[in-house]
């Protein structure tokens, strides 16, 4: 697999890396069972709303490593507005690009810093708690990438239907049976939604 010299440099001298004490808000995504998880720590300061300091554990592959090591590279200084407008394909890109196949490290890099400046907000009453919809779903679905071309799944337009009904969610999703990232995608589609507690079974036709 060919990496960009910016992935490798971060995936050998990552930056930030580490654990925080004491942080003002912390958030873990993904899973060591499926391969990927980061842990973002966040040190805010309580005026300007600036993120003053920001730490990140990960385990999984270089590409994730790499990713967590941007994120916070290009979170750190700004405020918590600004941080969460960094997009997935801004963190690729501030790599010099990412294989197709890794382009969810990205995703999972920018949805764990998400979560923590969210963490922070709902805990200083900067923002409520979002109500859980079929939108979230919806949502959720466009961090699910399809690992041919590097690009969700909802911009591709791979989601025929998406619903959520007493507690079951359910996703018709538009990929050839011959097509070899088809297990992948419904893995992928499972773990990110299995994630929400009103979520009690996922429902994927293929």
């Amino acid at each position: 697999m060919q990496y960009s010299q910016k992935v490798l440099d971060h995936f050998m001298k990552p930056h930030n890396v580490g654990k925080m004490e004491n942080p003002d808000a912390v958030a873990t995504e993904g899973s060591p069972a499926c391969g990927d998880q980061v842990s973002i720590f966040l040190k805010v300061d309580p005026q300007s709303l600036i993120i003053e300091d920001i730490k990140f554990q990960s385990y999984g592959c270089a590409s994730n490593i790499a990713t967590a090591s941007i994120i916070t590279d290009l979170a750190k200084g700004k405020t918590l507005a600004a941080a969460k407008q960094i997009t997935w394909k801004e963190a690729a890109d501030a790599l010099d690009g990412l294989p197709p196949v890794k382009m969810h490290c990205s995703v999972l890099a920018v949805d764990t810093l998400r979560k923590a400046i969210k963490e922070y907000e709902v805990k200083h009453q900067l923002a409520r708690e979002e109500k859980f919809t079929k939108d979230t779903i919806v949502e959720e679905l466009r961090k699910v990438i399809y690992p041919k071309v590097g690009e969700d799944i909802v911009t591709l337009r791979m989601v025929k239907y998406a619903g959520f009904e007493n507690g079951i969610a359910t996703v018709d999703i538009d990929i050839p049976k011959i097509d070899k990232y088809r297990d992948n995608v419904a893995e992928e589609i499972r773990e990110h939604l299995g994630k929400f507690p009103e979520i009690k079974e996922v429902r994927i036709t293929l």
